[in-house]
């Protein structure tokens, strides 16, 4: 029994490690250590056998790990029926070539979103999306969409978390939750990022429960808010088919 705790923790660290690449491409083995809050030995031999396997590729000079090509051929093997990034993708391509900005799709986890898909605009001022990419909820549109339209107890886990800012009301962020049910849709203007802007709709599943939010994003001196209202019913549009092809 002990034996099979110890392997079940092994993978456990593992998979920690791995994990670290979610927030950034490449780490030199002490920083993973601190990271994953293991010793600098342990952290050595399990990029070791990692590196062994191809999961992690270690530079040769700079002593920095990254991904290996064992994570790609994972992913390529992704069905398009279960990876709504990979499904909804055509999608994605078809709304930007639309309004002609940066679409992104990105789902709740925990008290982040995460971008799980992008596609970019085409013109040469553009808001550039990271697929990966985590950010907080409390501020943004998408975040906002992922927060109004999820289940009750999701909206006062979310609106509980200690990580809470303080700076932001959370009677005026519920009324502000109870305006986006109301419209369909949410908007923010440098909320987050100095320039930018986005206007964001969620995708229910054909059984009526949020999958995913649905964003266009861009430079704050092109989506003004007279022109995110002119987008709104586009992107409402567009994340209504996306969730007719989702079943959960």
């Amino acid at each position: 029994m002990e034996e099979g705790k110890s392997t079940v923790r092994a993978v456990e660290r593992a998979l920690d490690i791995l994990l670290c690449f979610t927030e950034r491409s490449e780490w030199a083995m002490t920083e993973i250590a601190e990271k994953v809050g293991l010793h600098k030995s342990t952290v050595h031999r399990m990029l070791a056998t990692l590196e062994d396997k191809g999961f992690v590729a270690r530079h040769q000079s700079t002593e920095r790990y990254r991904l290996g090509l064992r994570v790609w051929e994972l992913s390529a093997h992704l069905s398009s029926n279960d990876d709504p990034a990979v499904r909804l993708l055509p999608e994605l391509e078809r709304l930007r070539d639309l309004v002609g900005e940066t679409v992104s799709l990105y789902i709740r986890d925990g008290n982040q979103r995460i971008r799980i898909q992008a596609v970019q605009s085409n013109q040469a001022v553009r808001r550039v999306a990271n697929v990966g990419v985590r950010l907080p909820l409390y501020v943004g549109a998408s975040s906002k969409v992922l927060v109004a339209f999820a289940d009750e107890e999701t909206q006062r886990l979310v609106m509980e978390d200690p990580s809470w800012p303080p700076s932001i009301d959370r009677t005026q962020y519920a009324e502000q939750l109870e305006q986006i049910r109301r419209l369909g849709y949410a908007t923010s203007i440098e909320e987050r990022e100095s320039g930018a802007a986005a206007v964001a709709a969620p995708i229910l599943n054909r059984a009526g429960k949020l999958s995913a939010a649905l964003s266009v994003s861009g430079p704050s001196g092109r989506l003004t808010p007279e022109s995110m209202r002119e987008h709104a019913p586009a992107i409402i549009e567009a994340a209504k088919r996306m969730g007719m092809m989702l079943v959960k």
